[in-house]
């Protein structure tokens, strides 16, 4: 095979490859800073950037005392365990619901299907904020009685969750040929025969791909979390926010924790990126 064209035969661009691997070096930069300097001390990181302990390793302050002082002072272990019960029923229960929505709206009929699809587009569009105070009413003791509970943030990630991704997976199933679905009712096949079967590992493509973003919003959410969990049950997102004082005590313990943070959405991004390329661009093209 030419070194210097691609698999499908177009030429590679020197420049192209060059561009992309400053792109990468300059978008790393953050994350290599952010770990240099959760392994050193606070005076060492006042005293010098991050980029001379690279370049002169010795003396440059260097310590596992932030770690440590992270697990035991901020309870950061139950956090990130808080944070996995509250993405992955978060993530799961939007997709689920959305999937079967949007297989209504792509291969069913019924009254009122294209507003009602309209509706659920502008939706998208409304802030989140807006509902915050009628809903944290609702949950509250004078309703529902169930704030600060994790049913009432898997329940808020599910409402705001759900119009997107039942536009997304709506608009990725309609790309999908008709005729399977067809062939599949003659043969006498219902419709959830027909989703459980053909439609939903066709679109596993698209669901997986929002999966990965939904899961990454609901992980990173500080807003909803800090206002319908307590201090008990609450998520690692939220106990970074407490590790930095108003002074800016802490700094310290927040670029640790910020790491630690980040350690499972990376595994998340890594294990379906594939998936998530292949959603994004599933579907531009029809023909």
């Amino acid at each position: 095979m030419n070194a210097g064209r691609y698999k499908d035969g177009r030429r590679r661009s020197p420049f192209s490859i060059v561009v992309v691997i400053l792109l990468a070096v300059l978008w790393s930069l953050p994350t290599i800073g952010l770990l240099v300097t959760s392994f050193r001390t606070r005076d060492a990181a006042l005293q010098s950037g991050w980029w001379e302990a690279i370049i002169n390793p010795f003396g440059s302050g260097w310590t596992l005392e932030n770690y440590s002082q992270v697990f035991e002072m901020a309870d950061m272990g139950t956090a990130f365990v808080n944070g996995v019960i509250v993405a992955v029923p978060g993530t799961v229960i939007p997709i689920m619901f959305a999937a079967f929505a949007a297989y209504s709206f792509a291969f069913m009929s019924f009254p009122f299907k294209d507003a009602l699809f309209i509706v659920i587009v502008a939706v998208m569009v409304v802030p989140i904020q807006v509902a915050f105070q009628p809903l944290l009413y609702l949950f509250g003791p004078y309703g529902l009685g169930i704030s600060g509970q994790f049913l009432a943030i898997w329940i808020l990630h599910t409402g705001f969750g759900m119009p997107l991704c039942i536009y997304v997976l709506r608009n990725y199933m309609s790309t999908l040929p008709y005729s399977v679905v067809e062939s599949a009712r003659i043969d006498g096949c219902s419709n959830f025969q027909i989703f459980w079967k053909l439609i939903a590992p066709m679109s596993m493509p698209a669901i997986a791909a929002f999966a990965t973003l939904q899961f990454l919003w609901v992980w990173n959410d500080l807003l909803i979390a800090k206002l319908f969990l307590t201090n008990d049950n609450t998520t690692v997102i939220v106990k970074l926010q407490q590790l930095l004082g108003t002074q800016g005590q802490g700094a310290e313990l927040l670029t640790a924790g910020a790491f630690i943070s980040m350690v499972l959405p990376m595994i998340v991004f890594f294990l379906l990126q594939n998936y998530l390329v292949r959603g994004m661009t599933a579907g531009a093209v029809k023909g």
